[in-house]
Order: structure tokens, then C-alpha cells, then sequence
């Protein structure tokens, strides 16, 4: 992977580094203070801009406590961010639906990303059989 070229949009935040040992995934801070009231949104500036690798695209999603620390969740549930997104104001946000009154903090950590490849071009073939066992719909492996 090449490196990635990383402008910070607010220098009280910690630099993005990977959780030693535990996830691949880098956790994303707020860039300032929000507070909102249950039903309101808000675009959460996370205080960084990228420049990432062509053929490379960041995902979004928030952290597993979130929702139970700050009672929002991602608007959009999952934020995909592509190589295009690099000019010195492209900052990334995290697009947050509050569903009870909130405070987020400055250097709250509230959303992580990966980066991926693109996916590779694919071509569909159709057919009226594709010959395997039917699963039995969504929701079909139960619930333990």
C-alpha cells in the first residue's frame, strides 16, 4: 500500500494510528463540540482530509458504542469516501441522526474507517438456473 498523504484540519486532535493489536479498523475523532437534540442532524467534522491511492476508497462506519455513548447513529450507514475526495477542504464528516438530546466532545472518538481497493470490474451472466440448494429466505439461519 502506498502511503497516504493526511492533512489535519484540527491540530488538537490525536494523530490517527491503528488500536495496537486489536483491529485493522482506525478510529475518526470529532473536530469540535455538537451538541443535539433528539431528531436533529448534523454533519460531524472528524478534522481530517486525505489524499488516498488511486484505485482506493475509504469506508465509514461508526464504532460498536456509538450509539450507546452518544445516541446517534450514521445517516447514511455506511460513508464511502473515493480518491477524488482530496483537495485541501475535502474533510470528511460523519453524517450523524441523533435520537435522543447529545453531547459530542471534541476528540470523542465516534466513527472508525478502513481503506479498501476497489472492486474489480465484474460481468454478469445471466441463466435461469444456478443450480445450488435454496438457503429459505432472509432471516433463515435462526436466532442462535
Amino acid at each position: 500500500m502506498p502511503k497516504i498523504r493526511i492533512k489535519y484540519l484540527n491540530e488538537n486532535l490525536e494523530k490517527l494510528a491503528y488500536i495496537g493489536g486489536k483491529s485493522d479498523w482506525i478510529d475518526l475523532r470529532a473536530a469540535q463540540n455538537i451538541r443535539l437534540r433528539a431528531g436533529e442532524f448534523a454533519l460531524i467534522p472528524l478534522g481530517v482530509a486525505m489524499e488516498l491511492p488511486a484505485g482506493y476508497e475509504a469506508h465509514i462506519v461508526p464504532r460498536s458504542s456509538t450509539f450507546k455513548n452518544f445516541g446517534i447513529i450514521q445517516t447514511n450507514h455506511m460513508g464511502v469516501i473515493d480518491e477524488t475526495y482530496c483537495g485541501d477542504k475535502d474533510q470528511w464528516f460523519f453524517p450523524a441522526y441523533a435520537l435522543q438530546d447529545t453531547e459530542i466532545r471534541e476528540g470523542d472518538r465516534i466513527c472508525q474507517f478502513r481503506i479498501m481497493e476497489h472492486q474489480p470490474t465484474i460481468e454478469f451472466e445471466e441463466t435461469d438456473r444456478l443450480g445450488h440448494e435454496d438457503r429459505g429466505g432472509f432471516g433463515s439461519t435462526g436466532r442462535k
